[in-house]
Order: C-alpha cells, then structure tokens, then sequence
C-alpha cells in the first residue's frame, strides 16, 4: 500500500482490522468457489488483479509413523492445492492483461526438511515445482512467478512453537533472531516489481540455509 497498489486481504475465519486501507474477503483456499468469489470482489474493488500474493498455510505436525493421512491431505490441500487455485484463477486476469506478478510463498522447511513436518515440508518444496513449472508456460508473457522461503518469522503459527523448537530454530540462524513479517514483505515487493527475476527462490531466513 505504501507504493501505492490497492491492496486485497484475504481471510478464513477472522476479519483483519478494517481500518488498516485495504479490502478483506473471505475466503478457504480449499473450497474453489471462495477463490473465486474472493477474486470477484477484489476485481470488483480494485479492477484486474496484476499481483497475486500466495501465503495461506496450516501445519499438522507429526511424526510420519503417527501421521493419519488427513494429517498428510489437509496440509497438501491447502498450502499446495490451494496456491494451485489462486494462481489458476488470477492467471487468467493476467493473461488478458497481459501482464502479472506470482510471489508464493514457501518455506525453509522446503529446503532441508523438519522432522514432524513431511506434510508441511513436501508442501511447501512443491510451490518450487509449481513456479518454476509455471515459468516454463508463461513463456514470453510479462507474468512472473517467483518463490520467498521464510525461516523462522514472528507470526502466529510461530508463537504456538514449544520453547524448545524455537531455541532450536535460533540455534540453526546465524542472525539470532526471527524475521520480522516487514521483512519478509520487503523480499515480496521485491518480486512484485521484478519483471526479469522468474522460478527463483528467495530465501528469508537470517543465513539458516546459507542461501539454499
């Protein structure tokens, strides 16, 4: 918003602030017609979406012998399946448009993997494919998409980590400390704007995968 883009929100149960500048909708990233209502609403608002911004996420974590496969399905549906939907529908806008911006957002777990985590993990690595794939069919069309892989972040999904995972998460970060969310929104500006940058992944993630 600080750049001037008229900004859409999205939500599953809890409205953000509505003070705040931008447009909330609801919207579960598991159910297609909420996808596509949503965009309804923000074209509606704010003309053709131009700048998809795929984060939503969920985590079951377990150890895989104890993993039940809703544990596996609920997370692949909606950090995996539900990018698939977003982006599905906000391309074709950008193909008319003829021009878009995809930032999806992963994760470090992608990367090197979390013990508990083989749902979230395989998730998360899938958005890799997914962009990279997706570059290959945009081809020559000025419609990027890119990937941020966050490490540990100060977010609500983070607060509910037991001490004992976050210290080892910190343990694992040469700049000791968490993210700052405006951190990893710098990084997703970036990409916003970044009409040559496609398939890439950037790692947010204070040295943690020393840039893998």
């Amino acid at each position: 918003m600080a750049a001037g883009d008229l900004v859409t929100v999205t939500y599953r149960s809890e409205a953000p602030p509505g003070d705040e500048g931008f447009l909330s909708v609801r919207c579960d990233v598991t159910d297609g017609q909420q996808v596509d209502q949503a965009f309804k609403e923000a074209e509606s608002a704010h003309g053709p979406v131009t700048a998809l911004v795929a984060n939503a996420g969920i985590t079951q974590d377990r150890l895989l012998v104890r993993m039940s496969e809703a544990d596996f399905t609920s997370v692949i549906d909606t950090n995996l399946t539900g990018a698939f939907r977003v982006a599905q529908r906000a391309v074709r806008g950008m193909l008319r448009e003829r021009h878009g911006r995809i930032v999806l957002i992963s994760s470090t777990a992608a990367l090197h993997g979390a013990a508990g985590q083989t749902n979230y993990a395989a998730a998360k690595a899938g958005l890799v494919g997914f962009a990279r794939s997706l570059t290959h069919e945009l081809g020559p069309r000025d419609i990027t998409c890119n990937v941020v892989a966050p490490g540990l972040t100060e977010t609500d999904m983070t607060r509910a980590l037991t001490e004992e995972q976050r210290q080892e998460l910190l343990r694992q970060t040469p700049a000791g400390r968490p993210a700052h969310p405006d951190e990893v929104a710098d990084a997703v500006a970036f990409l916003a704007g970044a009409g040559y940058v496609r398939g890439a992944v950037i790692p947010v993630d204070g040295g943690a995968g020393l840039g893998h």
